[in-house]
């Protein structure tokens, strides 16, 4: 047996040594550089997210690195080759196995933190404004959570094509941080309803596509305020699972409330998904229009810290982790 460090599964969170995943048909085995922490992982190691049948059970959505195998049939990039990754399971490690499909080729010059601060938060954003809302030119945004990683990255989505957005966070500092990433305002949860703001950015119009990774608490007034035929997409469920609508609204207003999840679509659909962004939003990444925010990085050996730090709701962007000992 060939063996590899990773963050073990369990409280203490260990970087320990367990068995090394070895590429099928379609797969690449890729020798991680960097790694990150999305909310997911802290759902997972608290036990409220478990991973999809077959998928890895260590933490870690994506990654970059080297390709260093490939499978049978892999046609998508080579071995030598730095990718990121977009993963179901398995990135705290220093190998991952993902179908080949799953990866983006980092451009030259950029580093391994932050082509791993990328696949995950970007597919996110791509998918839900794009491919779920089907976010037209003009249209306007609201994004809740908005200096998260994936509301800085859905703000310079919508710059670059052209969609004004407003965002909801949690401190004044962090709306002046989004409006540095092309936000044209945004409301400080903690001082009260922001729905009047919204309203009044919009001139009482409202906004055609709300971005809610809340939920409960959240989804009534995403409601009161969307335009004639606005979109919720919802993506996470951070203030709980409950919610009561008013039906009446969305049916005089032609309102629709959209489900999404990333990670338990199958290996096919993630790979149209994200063969659709390379082609239109990968051309961001490669000219810099488009990069990720990273609060800060640390040793993948301190996981265990990194997830106290996402869960303060002090962190702007990504918090990333490398893996010590990476070489070529």
């Amino acid at each position: 047996m060939t063996t590899m460090h990773a963050i073990l599964p369990g409280p203490e969170m260990q970087w320990a040594e367990t068995e090394r995943p070895e590429p099928g048909p379609g797969e690449v085995r890729i020798r991680v550089a960097a790694t990150a922490v999305n909310r997911a992982d802290l759902m997972q190691a608290a036990g409220r997210y478990p991973p999809p049948p077959g998928a890895s059970p260590i933490l870690g959505l994506e990654c970059a690195g080297v390709v260093e195998a490939v499978g049978e049939g892999v046609t998508e990039v080579a071995v030598g080759d730095r990718v990121g990754a977009l993963l179901a399971g398995g990135g705290y490690a220093e190998h991952v196995v993902c179908p080949g499909a799953h990866t983006l080729p980092l451009p030259d010059d950029m580093d391994f933190v932050t082509g791993a601060a990328l696949p995950e938060v970007l597919t996110t954003a791509f998918l839900n404004l794009r491919i779920e809302a089907g976010l037209q030119p003009g249209e306007r945004v609201l994004l809740h959570a908005g200096a998260s990683g994936v509301g800085t990255t859905a703000l310079q989505l919508c710059r670059a094509w052209g969609n004004p957005t407003w965002v909801t966070v949690g401190s004044a500092d962090k709306v002046q941080t989004c409006m540095g990433y092309g936000a044209d305002g945004g409301s400080n949860r903690h001082d009260g309803p922001w729905v009047d703001d919204v309203m009044s950015w919009t001139e009482g119009q409202g906004v055609d596509v709300v971005l809610d990774p809340v939920g409960q608490g959240y989804v009534a007034e995403d409601q009161k305020a969307l335009a004639i035929g606005g979109r919720i997409v919802l993506i996470g469920l951070l203030g709980g699972r409950s919610e009561t609508i008013d039906l009446g609204r969305m049916l005089v207003k032609r309102q629709r409330l959209i489900g999404s999840v990333l990670r338990a679509r199958s290996d096919q659909e993630k790979a149209e998904i994200l063969a659709r962004l390379r082609a239109e939003a990968w051309p961001l990444v490669e000219d810099g229009t488009l990069a990720p925010h990273v609060h800060e990085v640390m040793s993948i050996e301190d996981a265990k810290a990194a997830h106290a730090l996402i869960a303060s709701n002090a962190t702007t962007g990504k918090v990333m982790l490398k893996v010590p000992g990476f070489g070529p």
